[in-house]
């Protein structure tokens, strides 16, 4: 039966069951929708039987359909490991590379000239701060922040960046609110938290201690959150390099706690597969490279 099915079928279905929508899986695999939909079609016919039900709401497995995509990839995760690791033979880096990041301008520095280099490189890059494990399906690497221990998933984190950091308030924010001095004191005062990034509550700090803090404003941007706390709205968790002229010339204030906040890391996530991607692996060290010579802290 075997050479009766075409392995772009089984890729399609795939795609399709992982996300149950023709539409998404065509964007995961940059083929027309209407390829998709054929390509499932065409291994349904040669099999006699359906895998996928279709209604205008929804779409759902049917027990062969899980069957077979249970059975298929592990072999077609084989087959690419195969790929990649004779692709390490090849001379030239070519293909194209699916990142998700922070919009960063050092980031977007690092990334263009890594391309401008690996002229046969083609790229897709979407920028979020903090995306979700179901936003990943698709991309061959993401950079991502973290603070703490990361969520357990099936991707392979590597540490780029490692930023100490420390709790600031302005002098104006410091006259009418009491200076605390332990992690107790900090769940008392107000705060500037991230809106849906870094678990912005809680408040992570060394040895595994979180703290509730009260927040009425809540930014994805450190940019937004140092501006906030020089205008006396809360107290903020800054890395020491982005706050440390202020820190300097008095405009903020650095608060000795009795524990030191968790540092804010950079990290590079990219699949668990035996065999990383050449072009994953090209860029990282790029990425590494460049941010030695820009005398950013990497691990």
């Amino acid at each position: 039966m075997i050479e009766k099915i075409e392995l772009q079928w089984l890729l399609s279905f795939q795609a399709v069951y992982e996300q149950l929508s023709f539409k998404l899986a065509a964007e995961q695999l940059e083929i027309p929708t209407s390829n998709v939909s054929r390509h499932v079609a065409l291994l349904e016919q040669n099999l006699g039987l359906r895998l996928l039900e279709r209604t205008t709401r929804k779409m759902i497995s049917t027990a062969a359909g899980k069957q077979l995509y249970q059975s298929i990839t592990p072999l077609t995760c084989a087959i690419n490991d195969a790929l990649e690791e004779v692709s390490q033979f090849g001379d030239s880096l070519s293909g194209h590379l699916k990142v998700v990041m922070p919009d960063l301008p050092f980031l977007a520095e690092i990334i263009a000239g890594f391309c401008f280099e690996h002229t046969q490189i083609s790229l897709s890059c979407d920028t979020h701060l903090n995306p979700q494990e179901g936003l990943l399906d698709g991309y061959d690497l993401v950079l991502r922040f973290g603070r703490g221990a990361l969520e357990d998933s099936g991707w392979i984190a590597k540490e780029i960046i490692r930023w100490p950091s420390c709790v600031v308030a302005s002098p104006h924010l410091l006259e009418h609110t009491a200076l605390p001095k332990s992690l107790s004191d900090m769940s008392k005062v107000p705060c500037i938290t991230s809106l849906s990034v870094l678990q912005g509550m809680p408040w992570r700090f060394k040895g595994e201690q979180t703290i509730q803090v009260q927040s009425d404003y809540k930014v994805n941007s450190g940019h937004m959150a140092k501006a906030a706390a020089l205008k006396g709205l809360g107290f903020a968790i800054l890395p020491m390099h982005a706050c440390q002229t202020e820190i300097d010339n008095g405009s903020l204030i650095k608060i000795a706690l009795n524990c030191e906040p968790e540092d804010l890391v950079l990290y590079a996530l990219y699949s668990g597969r035996k065999y990383p991607l050449a072009k994953v692996k090209a860029f990282l060290d790029h990425l590494i490279s460049e941010l030695k010579e820009l005398n950013l802290t990497t691990s």
